[in-house]
């Protein structure tokens, strides 16, 4: 099942979900198992290694074999179809590992070419996998395909997993008449744990095998997709004797030219269609005592990364984007906090959103005062620094620290008057994070700490940015019965300080709407200077073949993390339960099947009841390798606290919905699914969607993925605008405007990946997107509490339409006036613009991408954009189909090299 039709419940990262497309499996918490007792002998090597896949050196045949190898499954516990044997070597700087897999077909073996770091590509796959801290809850993995495709991820928290990670290493791979054979050299430098030279190392070790056409997986210490945890279930690698902690300097130093060609007003004085440019700048990374990393930046360049998908954002709060970025992306599980084990919760914060630092700045030039402005369209970065590694005695720390400068723009005024001004100021960025292994690692305490600090110093953005933002929190996990069982919990507080104007702009802000005027329990205090807040999460939770969990959740209406992290709503307390059964073997024609029900219910501080709700789902995968599920819900009305806006509360209508998927079998060349969904309330809200995927393998080099989306919806009540007014008693002293909206939304994201050897690709990407919308019945709330609304024009009072903006007498029915009133006119006081919309984009980037040797790269970067804007209001796919490409287009055409240097 694709992950965009998974639960809307956070869970672990499924294992592998990435690398195995047959390894479909419920989400659940990553708890810890007892200790696996698989147990094989490194031996140590003298003299060199030849890394070609032939596993012909004599010092293999010396190392003892790991043999006893059981499927996860389809059969789990059971034999594999087929024989593996694995063995591992060493020396002074590298680990060397060897394994033959045997293969009756070996026609038959899914090999086909990809990318480096590939996801999602039907092959059969080698995993290993090592816990070099040996603290059973993190490994470095290290895969490969018969092809010689690698692919390495990062393990942590014993079930998660961090696909950025990467590292410098060599594997070759060859398909014979016996089956496969892959041949590995992995450095001890890409490797992290402490100790002396003189100590007799013992590692957590893992081998796992992938067979697509049969959709096994076999792994050498027993796991199975219902084991409660992952680098716990891990082997034991011992014989690990005289090799040093890594000490290893890598530096990876760039330089880049790129040329933008984009439209532009010729008036414009800043303005060139053609615009050149280069930069230049360089990773660090440093081996430390006691395992740990240095990873420093100076200057980073992202130029080669993805641009951000379109969308329309009707909503109050900001969208969230998904970090693409290297130097951020690397490492990140370290500073992870703020989540317990359970399959549901209601709302998310993310402590540390790396998208803060770097951002576009802040502050917009805009205004009868500005004619034309040249800003930067990013903040740059100065430098950044990680620090990071887990002691022997079970401490795990990580510390960064960001500064990014101060970014000014050039304007022209009006009258031809050229000035300056400050957009983003000189700012610094700290995370720390701590954690103390107990009990051999059944009990983890931990701690964290970020600060945000501003070198402000301009009135105009000492009046809209926080001076300092700080956050300090703590957390634990337990587990009992075999790991299966788990308490979890964290608790955190907050406090942002700046100008009375600044910290009055965070209490009317969208999280937490302190002016709503039926809130008694809120008061917005024009005089503050700081404000401070707390959140407080603990659940219980069973994890395995059965998994349950119930979360209890606070979040105080003054918390605040969003200079440095990711929140949308504050003032809520809320409970969470999930009861659900994963069956991961076959039964008749189900290959694995699961079923769930959940429950979650919310309340404000002040006690209204601001979400209530109900849902199940059943999926399962079928002997013929289809899959198919459905998810079903319900929610009686509740009142909404957040529909005006910082006005008074409203109601939200009793609804349903249902979503149901089905995909076709991955193995074959043409793999396609689609997910239908609806969704309906008692106020006449309907929303459908229909999302399909498809992927083509024309050849064993060639993927082409396409992933169209369509959604229609007719909503009651979308908010539209906020006026004063003194005759609106009922509501507070001023009127809450909403229309019904009908919009339309399609999207097409297609990808095109052509590998010509697995260190040498070309990726192509575009994503058309075509949304319209348009309102109708303008109205206002009537009744507070409820979901009750008074239409202008018809209810109640007069609309009127002139030279493109709305104007309304919302009492009295009168002769609409031949132009735009003034806006002093006592009787049309409610007056808003035309809020249909036409929006068009397309956003797509071709990269070339050549690993010319370990570690060093070169990229060549076609990026495209285009996008317009019309109010007409009505969808018409051809007409707005061909007006994307009549826009103007934006391209930037770059060159990148990198050049690791390193041992």
């Amino acid at each position: 099942m694709r992950s965009s039709l998974r639960l809307v419940l956070p869970a672990a990262t499924a294992i592998f979900a990435a690398t195995s497309s047959v390894n479909a499996q419920s989400p659940r918490p990553a708890v810890q198992a007892t200790p696996a007792a698989a147990t094989l002998r490194a031996a140590r090597v003298q003299g060199d290694m030849r890394i070609d896949g032939r596993l012909d050196e004599a010092a293999w045949q010396q190392a003892q074999p790991a043999t006893e190898f059981t499927q996860s499954y389809p059969q789990a516990g059971a034999a594999p179809t087929v024989r593996t044997e694995a063995r591992v070597l060493y020396d002074d700087e590298n680990v060397y590992v060897g394994v033959r897999m045997l293969d009756a077909s070996p026609d038959s073996i899914a090999a086909p070419l990809a990318r480096r770091d590939a996801s999602g590509v039907y092959s059969d796959w080698l995993h290993v996998i090592i816990d070099s801290r040996h603290d059973r809850r993190s490994g470095f993995r290290f895969s490969v395909n018969p092809r010689g495709v690698q692919r390495d991820v990062y393990h942590f928290d014993d079930g998660n997993e961090d696909a950025s990670w990467d590292a410098v290493w060599n594997v070759a791979a060859a398909v014979d008449s016996a089956g496969w054979t892959a041949e590995y050299r992995i450095p001890l430098s890409q490797l992290r744990f402490g100790g002396e030279a003189t100590d007799a190392r013992t590692w957590g070790f893992q081998v796992m095998r992938d067979i697509a056409r049969r959709g096994e997986r076999a792994s050498w210490s027993p796991w199975t997709q219902n084991t409660p945890g992952f680098a716990s279930s891990f082997g034991t690698l011992t014989g690990l004797e005289g090799i040093r902690s890594p000490r290893a300097l890598e530096i990876l130093p760039y330089a880049s030219a790129r040329v933008t060609r984009a439209p532009g007003n010729s008036a414009d004085p800043f303005y060139s269609e053609t615009e050149p440019g280069m930069d230049a700048g360089a990773d660090l990374r440093l081996g430390l005592p006691q395992g740990f990393t240095l990873s420093a930046t100076i200057n980073p360049d992202f130029g080669q990364v993805e641009a951000d998908p379109a969308e329309v954002n009707l909503s109050a709060f900001e969208t969230f984007q998904t970090e693409r970025r290297p130097f951020f992306t690397e490492g990140s599980d370290i500073f992870q906090f703020g989540g317990t084990r359970a399959f549901n919760s209601y709302g998310s914060q993310d402590y540390f959103y790396t998208r803060r630092v770097g951002r576009s700045p802040q502050r917009t030039l805009s205004g009868s005062g500005v004619a034309f402005v040249d800003a930067p369209q990013q903040t740059r970065i100065l430098g950044a620094a990680k620090v990071s590694g887990r002691t022997p005695a079970g401490w795990s720390v990580g510390v960064m620290n960001a500064v990014t400068g101060r970014e000014g723009a050039r304007f022209v005024a009006p009258d031809g008057t050229e000035g300056t001004a400050q957009v983003e100021p000189l700012s610094n960025y700290f995370v720390g994070r701590v954690r103390r292994d107990l009990n051999a690692g059944s009990t983890v305490l931990g701690g964290l700490f970020t600060a945000a600090n501003r070198e402000l110093g301009d009135e105009a953005l000492e009046g809209m940015l926080h001076r300092g933002a700080y956050v300090a929190g703590a957390d634990f996990l337990h587990t009992w019965g075999k790991r299966a069982w788990s308490l979890s919990g964290y608790a955190a507080g907050t406090r942002v300080n700046g100008t009375p104007g600044v910290i009055l702009g965070t209490q009317r802000g969208s999280a937490r709407y302190y002016q709503r005027p039926d809130a008694d329990y809120l008061e917005v205090d024009p005089e503050r200077t700081s404000l401070s807040g707390h959140i407080g999460e603990v659940s219980l939770a069973h994890s395995g073949s059965w998994n349950a969990s119930v979360q209890y959740k606070e979040v105080s209406p003054g918390f605040e993390i969003n200079d440095l992290g990711y929140h949308t709503r504050a003032d809520a307390r809320s409970i969470a339960t999930y009861l659900g059964r994963n069956v991961n073997k076959p039964v008749g024609v189900l290959r694995n099947h699961s079923y769930a029900a959940w429950q979650f219910a919310a309340w404000n501080f002040g006690g209204d009841r601001i979400l209530d709700g109900y849902a199940g789902r059943v999926s399962a995968g079928f002997t013929n390798f289809w899959g198919a599920g459905i998810q079903a819900g319900i929610r009686p009305e509740y009142l909404n606290d957040r529909l005006t806006r910082g006005g008074p509360l409203s109601a939200t209508p009793a609804q349903w919905n249902v979503n149901g998927w089905v995909e076709t079998d991955s193995r074959k060349p043409l793999f396609f699914g689609t997910e239908l969904g609806y969704r309906q309330d008692a106020s006449g809200l309907r929303e459908r969607s229909i999302a399909s995927w498809a992927t083509l393998r024309p050849s064993t080099a060639v993927r082409v993925q396409l992933e169209p989306r369509l959604s229609k919806g007719a909503y009651t009540a979308q908010y539209v605008n906020t006026t004063a007014d003194l005759r609106a008693a009922d509501t507070y002293g001023a009127r809450y405007v909403f229309g019904e909206l009908d919009q339309t939304t399609f999207s097409l994201g297609a990808r095109v990946d052509w590998t010509f050897t697995p260190r040498l690709s070309l990726q192509m990407f575009a994503q058309p997107f075509v949304s319209a919308g348009r309102y109708t019945a303008f109205k206002e709330l009537a009744t507070p509490g409820e979901f009750a609304f008074a239409e202008y024009g018809g209810d109640r009072g007069t609309l009127c339409r002139i030279d493109g903006v709305y104007v309304a007498d919302p009492v009295a029915a009168r002769t609409c006036p031949a132009a735009l009133p003034a806006t002093t006119d006592p009787n049309f006081v409610v007056r808003f613009g035309d809020p249909d919309f036409n929006v068009r984009s397309l956003r797509g980037n071709a990269v070339l991408r050549w690993e010319y040797r370990p570690g060093s790269t070169l990229f060549f970067v076609w990026q495209q954009e285009r996008s317009g804007f019309e109010s007409m209001g009505d969808f018409d796919f051809g007409r707005d189909a061909r007006a994307i490409f009549d826009g103007p287009a934006h391209n930037v055409f770059l060159i990148k090299a990198s050049y690791w240097i390193g041992g």
